[in-house]
């Protein structure tokens, strides 16, 4: 062979892949080259394996034998480069042993078994970007060492469109000659006014070819690889030539950047290349995600417990025959299936090896160096990003239309009633038509409305990483500008310019209104809970009993009562707080109306005037909050926060399917959001809806087992509309913005930015939001946002008012009845032994009644007081005598 290929033999060990590296052995093989893209491929997977193990280098040279060794040696997987000279030795190899080689070389024709292709196919970008220029007749400058698939394919698709190429080898020149050939070459095409090339070639070639046409003007190229920024571009930089191709590695990526700072902190001595300020190659980027497709591999059949032990002589081209070897096929499977994010974006496979699902950027070379102008996936095919609506000013926008892309999403933007009799803009209103209008204004611009056509907002498909929505129109350059409700996030902000925020807001909580409570017969009594009630019924009976003890143990409360001519009555002393007057006098001042005894000892005293004090700040506080509770109808709202919806599973919640809220929370490090998109993510049936539409009509059906996550404006403006039964409960989760979205490098973003500013100065802003959301809403003044309704009072507030009121009169009544019975049956038996007195003595009609006080004071209303003469009746006379206390 003509280059000589080196074979290294891994025993992966340590980390996450001890178990399945001790028992797996892929073997690598490179091209031996000084040049330094190709120490940078060994660099980066040498780099890769230090990450989980060591490295032993075996055999240098590469031939059929030396190769037919090692796989006798127990190599179960391959990583390496070929040629055109040695595929088909390295294919067969495989093939016939069953041992997956996976390679980040040129793809291979046809469908090969048991090789695992890292580097997507050029073909379908190459011809999308032909097309794009509309190129029907050019030159192809091909290398035969990397195979002719693609050159037949431009060729048999020029044969059906007409083009005229003209296909030339550079890949069999002399290197001694190279030079003089090159200018020798392009003078020709010169001659035959072949101004249009493709340069299908490696990077090294690209270099060796622009350097003698460097200074050839008039010139487009089209560089037929993945590495467009590897190659150095600056001799021709400023020249005349246009230059375009395409790059697999996004710079930009974090994953990209975060591999960048580690490669350049190695030792130089150790990864060749590491410590220099040369970006890593897509070939080098092949090679690292070729090692992570193994690890994956490797990993997965590690858990599934696959024993790939090797057996006696499988897989052993030694034996004759050669033996394949069984768990081959496990291994090549493993390998298709795995999926991954690498440094060349989206790694996946088909079912023969190839890669699917990737995606392209397309490159040209400006004066400031390399620039994306759009990219190429399997999905959208070529799609232009960069804006060449305006160079570099916005000088000259009058006689420019400009297309805004927008979303039919009320109120921001809706189809008139009567759209069908108008045309263009006339057919839509709303905040954002009002907004697109005033911006186009003061820019100085014509502008057509364009709804977006799958219509969503904008996120990035994890599988393709292709952009739906508004975002992919500005990002596909189908668009101009984008003028919606569009959040700015910083994933957007990757791919395409905002605006200053327009409009504040956050994600907020839908729910379907509750009922309104209706007022209870004792509704009265919530202004105060139920504690404090308990504890007002207690502190009633304990002062009233402290007030009796400490009446009792205190003499100033004991006095003696006086006759009407000022005499002290002896021996006798009274207290008027016995129990009941205690109760009595503790009621009384706790419902603020006074009581005839007061205490007279300074103890009794303190006890009055603190329970005077309570029942001051318990009044004052209770008809303070009275009124509040009597005239507000209050709704009771099953969810308050987001805390309560992460808390129970009673009621449903989710998001838009695509967009800032979903991405929110699927990217939130809070454990409550966290919590929510894991609750969100596995919910059966599913809780996400296609459209904001969707997502109201699910809350209002659902009975209140559904709350529906959005954006606080659109919260806000729904709850204004008829039938006025949703509303938002709770705080925003999160602070964020609405902004005006334009392509990366647009120049409209400065100008956008300006009008944004002084339309916010001017206060329009505020004015445009109260004319779409309040002056037009459905639901009375002050929104549907009051959850608190003020009304005259209803009897149904203050019944238990009239019931006490009622049974307390019923209550007295019945007492009273008591006491009547009571009086007339004493006042009967009093009556008899009356009359049996006088049938024992009819001479004795003296009869003295008497009845003892509440504290032991005798009664006697008989007689005035100023009587204080008893008629003596001696004992004989045998009459039964009672005194009455007249006092």
């Amino acid at each position: 062979m003509s280059k000589s290929i080196s074979l290294i033999n891994l025993h992966l060990i340590n980390t996450h892949l001890q178990a399945a590296c001790q028992s797996a052995d892929p073997g690598a093989m490179f091209e031996k080259q000084p040049a330094t893209s190709g120490l940078l491929r060994h660099s980066a997977f040498m780099f890769t394996f230090s990450q989980r193990c060591p490295f032993l280098p075996l055999n240098k040279n590469l031939s059929s034998a030396s190769v037919c060794s090692q796989f006798s040696r127990g190599v179960y997987a391959i990583f390496g480069f070929y040629d055109k000279k040695s595929v088909n030795t390295i294919t067969s190899f495989c093939g016939t042993l069953h041992v997956s080689f996976i390679t980040p070389s040129f793809p291979l024709d046809g469908n090969q078994q048991f090789i695992i292709q890292m580097r997507p196919d050029i073909k379908g970008p190459l011809l999308s970007l032909i097309e794009y220029y509309k190129w029907d007749k050019f030159a192809y400058l091909y290398d035969s060492d990397r195979g002719l698939t693609t050159l037949q394919v431009v060729l048999d698709t020029a044969a059906e469109r007409k083009w005229q190429v003209t296909a030339i080898n550079v890949g069999n020149l002399k290197d001694e000659r190279k030079d003089e050939a090159y200018r020798s070459l392009f003078q020709d095409l010169e001659n035959k006014k072949e101004r249009r090339v493709i340069l299908d070639c490696e990077q090294d070639k690209v270099k060796d070819i622009m350097e003698q046409v460097e200074h050839v003007k008039g010139y487009h190229y089209i560089i037929a690889n993945l590495g467009f920024i590897d190659g150095d571009l600056s001799k021709i930089q400023y020249g005349g030539a246009n230059v375009s191709g395409f790059q697999i590695v996004d710079f930009d990526d974090p994953l990209v950047s975060k591999f960048d700072q580690r490669w350049e902190a190695l030792e130089e001595k150790e990864y060749p290349g590491a410590d220099s300020k040369i970006r890593v190659s897509y070939t080098s980027a092949l090679t690292y995600d070729a090692v992570q497709v193994m690890t994956e591999a490797f990993r997965y059949l590690h858990k599934q417990r696959i024993d790939f032990t090797r057996r006696a002589n499988n897989g052993d081209c030694l034996a004759n025959p050669a033996v394949p070897w069984a768990q081959g096929v496990e291994i090549e499977r493993a390998l298709k299936q795995v999926r991954v994010e690498g440094l060349t974006g989206n790694i996946q496979f088909d079912q023969h090896g190839k890669r699917v699902n990737y995606s392209v950027n397309i490159m040209e070379l400006k004066s400031n160096g390399p620039v994306k102008i759009g990219y190429w996936n399997e999905v959208d095919k070529m799609a232009v990003t960069k804006s060449d609506v305006f160079a570099n000013d916005t000088t000259g926008m009058e006689n420019k239309t400009v297309i805004v892309t927008t979303i039919l999403e009320a109120p921001y933007v809706m189809l008139k009633k009567n759209a069908d009799l108008f045309v263009d803009n006339e057919r839509y209103e709303g905040y954002c038509v009002d907004l697109a209008a005033e911006i186009a204004k003061h820019c100085g611009f014509k502008y057509q409305l364009k709804i977006v056509g799958d219509g969503k907002y904008g996120a990035r498909d994890a599988e393709t990483k292709i952009w739906n929505g508004m975002v992919g129109e500005l990002v596909y350059g189908k668009a101009d500008i984008a003028v919606a409700p569009l959040t700015i996030t910083l994933v957007r902000e990757e791919v395409i310019d905002f605006s200053k925020p327009f409009m504040s807001l956050g994600i907020s909580i839908m729910i379907k209104k509750p009922q309104k409570s209706k007022p209870g017969v004792f509704s009265f009594l919530d202004p105060l809970a139920y504690e404090i009630w308990m504890c007002i019924v207690f502190a009633y009976i304990g002062v009233s009993v402290v007030l009796f003890l400490v009446s009792r143990f205190s003499p100033y409360e004991w006095h003696t009562e006086e006759y009407e001519d000022g005499q002290i009555q002896t021996n006798e002393s009274t207290n008027e707080f016995g129990i009941f007057n205690s109760l009595w006098f503790s009621l009384g001042a706790f419902m603020r109306q006074g009581c005839d005894i007061s205490p007279r000892s300074l103890s009794g005293r303190i006890v009055g005037g603190v329970w005077w004090f309570f029942t001051l700040i318990i009044i004052s506080s209770y008809t303070a909050n009275l009124a509040a509770f009597l005239t507000v109808e209050r709704m009771v709202s099953p969810i308050e926060s987001a805390e309560d919806l992460a808390k129970q599973t009673e009621i449903a919640y989710g998001t838009l399917d695509s967009g800032s809220t979903k991405e929110f929370f699927r990217r939130s490090k809070i454990a409550l959001f966290d919590k929510m998109w894991t609750y969100m993510r596995s919910a059966e049936p599913s809780v996400f809806v296609k459209t904001t539409a969707e997502g109201v009509l699910r809350v209002r059906k659902s009975k209140g087992k559904y709350a529906y996550l959005l954006e606080s404006t659109m919260n806000e403006y729904i709850e204004q509309r008829k039938p006025c039964d949703t509303m938002k409960v709770g705080g925003n989760l999160d602070s964020k913005g609405y902004g005006i979205a334009t392509p990366k490098g647009s120049s409209l973003r400065n100008a956008v930015n300006l009008a944004v500013l002084k339309l916010n100065e001017q206060g329009l802003l505020d004015k445009l939001k109260n004319k779409w959301w309040y002056d037009k809403g459905e639901c009375g003044s002050g929104g549907g946002d009051s959850k608190e309704k003020t009304s005259a009072l209803s009897l149904s507030n203050v019944a238990g008012v009239f019931y006490i009121l009622v049974g307390g009169l019923g209550l007295a009544m019945l007492v009273a009845l008591i006491e009547f019975c009571y009086k007339s049956r004493a006042e009967a038996k009093r009556m008899k032994v009356a009359k049996n007195a006088q049938n024992i003595n009819p001479t004795s009609s003296l009869s003295v009644t008497g009845s003892t006080g509440e504290n032991g004071r005798v009664m006697t209303p008989e007689f005035p007081k100023a009587v204080h003469a008893v008629p003596y009746v001696r004992p004989d006379m045998g009459l039964n005598v009672s005194l009455t206390d007249l006092s």
